[in-house]
């Protein structure tokens, strides 16, 4: 995919204040950005931030971040987070492998990642949010009975997941091939953009559950 550039989309970043655009110089801890010790949800590679900020609306008592690495995707969610003010959302602008440097030792109750890039090459394999390498930092960060949630419509993407939950030593919860066709992980399912668009041209949408 090709982004689009926005021009002053790095300058409303720094300037935002639902977003942190210098993780390595956080001096807050999370309970002070968010004034309460709620739980803390976490959705990598947020894109425009449909997902998160209607969990975030539904869902008062819990906190949540998202976190995106391009400033041009991340200024769509930032703009309506601006109309909607709510006050559990917050964003960060990063490239995910640093998540251990903005988040302590079992401070995140819950992981999503939503149709993330599949970086198809072999050699760029440990790039993946469903890597072995990733899911060594989601260990450091999510809490003993946290979850990681996955959803695709890459089925080779999908595999491959499946196959690094267990070289990890975590274990599936649950998994499914046909989410939109399975009534009990279709329960509560919040659809992203391109969950929407990939559901209209009938290719059917992966999700597995991660914990340890």
């Amino acid at each position: 995919m090709r982004l689009r550039n926005v021009p002053k989309a790095r300058e409303v970043m720094v300037t935002n204040e639902y977003v942190f655009t210098e993780p390595n110089n956080m001096c807050n801890t999370w309970f002070e950005v968010f004034g309460n010790h709620n739980p803390i949800h976490i959705e990598i590679g947020m894109g425009k931030g449909k997902f998160i900020s209607t969990l975030a609306h539904t869902n008062p008592n819990i906190n949540y971040v998202g976190i995106e690495k391009y400033s041009s995707v991340l200024l769509r969610a930032v703009e309506k987070q601006n109309e909607l003010q709510l006050p559990n959302l917050r964003f960060i602008r990063m490239d995910a492998e640093n998540i251990c440097e903005v988040f302590g030792k079992y401070e995140v109750n819950r992981i999503y990642l939503n149709f993330s890039d599949p970086w198809p090459k072999d050699r760029h394999a440990k790039r993946r949010l469903t890597s072995k390498q990733y899911f060594d930092r989601y260990n450091k960060i999510l809490k003993p009975d946290g979850k990681v949630e996955f959803k695709t419509d890459n089925i080779s993407l999908f595999d491959f997941s499946i196959e690094q939950v267990k070289e990890a030593g975590w274990r599936l919860e649950a998994q499914t091939r046909d989410l939109h066709n399975n009534a009990v992980l279709l329960e509560g399912n919040v659809m992203t953009e391109y969950e929407e668009r990939f559901s209209l041209q009938g290719n059917p949408i992966c999700k597995l559950i991660a914990v340890r």
